[in-house]
């Protein structure tokens, strides 16, 4: 047997052994142990456990934690982890039909067509975007809590109050930002399979003061080149060294030599290569984006603001996640999430829409009634799956409103009026105070409430006279009947209107 099929068998044989991949919430290792997160420790087979040859001992704390020494451990973890993923995946379906157009009927069929999406979605590039995403979102929280922070301290600022305060507050602001490479890398690591923290060790070579005295394609480096982009490179590359180490490093010395070759070899290549490439990549995402707004304007808006639901549905927009972040940290701000977030708007104006189109069905409107101010928040799937996308024209009609709403935003930042946000994740209304520009926070308050108003406008007016057709209207603007009445026929015509 093979040193990689006897740690895959360890991995295998400890697994039922802790109640199965459904009873494993967490999996990380440390030098020498095994540690995870459970849903029910009574599932645990202690006593076989402790039977199997590879296993030292377990601990129980805030982890359950098995012993299985150096080396070993960190070889049996991946196996471990792939074994939990292939145990938790698997289709998962309602095969209930619905019972009429109903706001149950809708969400059932919002529910398959989710889960339709989500298997079409299951290809190899969307699910390195998937994983690519997966490394940004925790960082999210931080960044707006950071995010709101600067706004709040700039307001303080430009009005001269708390002089003695507002270098502290901008201290606070700022030191995620400064740091937020370290934190990419150890994201990124956990995600492809190695050691988070090395992966946060080779990062914050990028960052480090020091490297403004090395020298890489004829030019000086300077802390932070490259950014979030040239971290998540380094962090995979550093996985990889990672990996390569961990097949053919003796186990009684891996625990010294894997991880000094994985940060030495990483962290050079990061120096004298990924930081200047990174670097020029990062720039040119800015001066895409400046120059899109500022010679597209209205048209590019348009085409941002209608496309970015669909991109959502095919799970394209997590290609997004990185650019706003890279623009963040260079300009301080995104200036695409503003335009994008148009497209709640439009969602928005068509629910208002549908509620008065279908003043007789009542399922309906007080379906959309408890989802219509998540959606004004930027909370939108209520609205997308519950409501507009089972009916399939009105889903349409949002994204033309979300089109028209970001070709407004889009117009003014051709004309000079940038309008960013500081952060990503908040939308609609959540992210007022996230915005920021370059000609003061009453201006870029303005023209983005404006835009949320002509979203609104657009996908009320587009959805009212263009959303239903007489058919339609026939079938959905009758107050529904008895839960047993009229079921048959009402998937098939669902699927029809799309």
């Amino acid at each position: 047997m093979t040193q990689e099929s006897k740690h895959h068998a360890t991995a295998a044989a400890i697994l039922p052994l802790v109640g199965g991949a459904g009873n494993v919430t967490s999996v990380a290792h440390c030098m020498t142990r095994l540690r995870l997160g459970l849903h029910d420790g009574s599932l645990v087979q202690e006593e076989r456990l402790k039977a199997l040859p590879a296993v030292l001992g377990v601990v129980e704390d805030d982890t359950y934690q098995i012993v299985l020494g150096p080396g070993t451990v960190a070889r049996v973890t991946p196996e471990f982890q792939a074994l939990v993923q292939a145990g938790r995946s698997g289709p998962a379906a309602s095969g209930r039909r619905p019972d009429a157009v109903t706001a149950e009927a809708l969400a059932v069929r919002g529910a398959a067509l989710r889960a339709d999406r989500k298997t079409r979605n299951a290809t190899p590039f969307k699910l390195v975007l998937r994983r690519i995403a997966d490394i940004f979102v925790p960082l999210i929280p931080a960044l707006i809590g950071c995010g709101i922070i600067a706004g709040l301290n700039g307001l303080l600022v430009n009005l001269r109050w708390l002089p003695a305060v507002t270098p502290a507050l901008a201290a606070v602001a700022a030191g995620f930002m400064a740091l937020i490479a370290v934190f990419v890398g150890y994201n990124t690591a956990k995600e492809f399979g190695g050691t988070p923290i090395l992966g946060g060790a080779v990062a914050s070579v990028i960052v480090y003061a020091g490297v403004a005295e090395v020298e890489a394609f004829g030019q000086d480096l300077s802390p932070g080149q490259g950014g979030v982009l040239g971290a998540l490179g380094a962090a995979w590359l550093g996985v990889r060294v990672e990996k390569w180490c961990r097949r053919r490093v003796p186990e009684a010395v891996d625990v010294l030599v894997t991880p000094t070759i994985t940060v030495l070899v990483a962290g050079l290549t990061t120096l004298f290569g990924l930081m200047f490439l990174a670097g020029e990549v990062s720039a040119l995402i800015g001066e895409a984006a400046d120059w899109l707004l500022s010679h597209g304007g209205a048209g590019a808006g348009f085409l941002l603001g209608g496309i970015f639901l669909p991109l959502v549905m095919l799970g394209l927009h997590q290609a997004l996640i990185p650019i706003h972040t890279t623009l963040i940290e260079g300009a301080g701000f995104t200036v695409l999430l503003p335009i994008l977030a148009m497209a709640g708007a439009g969602q928005v104006g068509a629910a208002i829409a549908i509620y008065c189109r279908l003043s007789r069905n009542t399922s309906i409107r007080t379906t959309v009634r408890s989802a219509l101010w998540p959606g004004v928040l930027g909370v939108g799937e209520p609205l997308i799956y519950g409501v507009s996308l089972p009916l399939g024209r009105p889903f349409i009609t949002a994204c033309a409103g979300g089109a028209f709403g970001g070709a407004f935003v889009g117009l003014f930042n051709q004309l000079g009026t940038d309008v960013g946000s500081t952060a990503i994740g908040p939308s609609g209304w959540a992210l007022f105070p996230l915005l920021d520009g370059n000609h003061g926070l009453g201006r870029t308050v303005a023209v983005y409430a404006a835009g949320l108003i002509a979203g609104y406008a657009a996908g009320f007016l587009a959805t009212y006279y263009l959303g239903f057709t007489r058919a339609m209207l026939t079938e959905l603007n009758t107050e529904p009947a008895s839960p047993a009445a009229g079921a048959a026929g009402a998937g098939d015509r669902g699927a029809e209107r799309i």
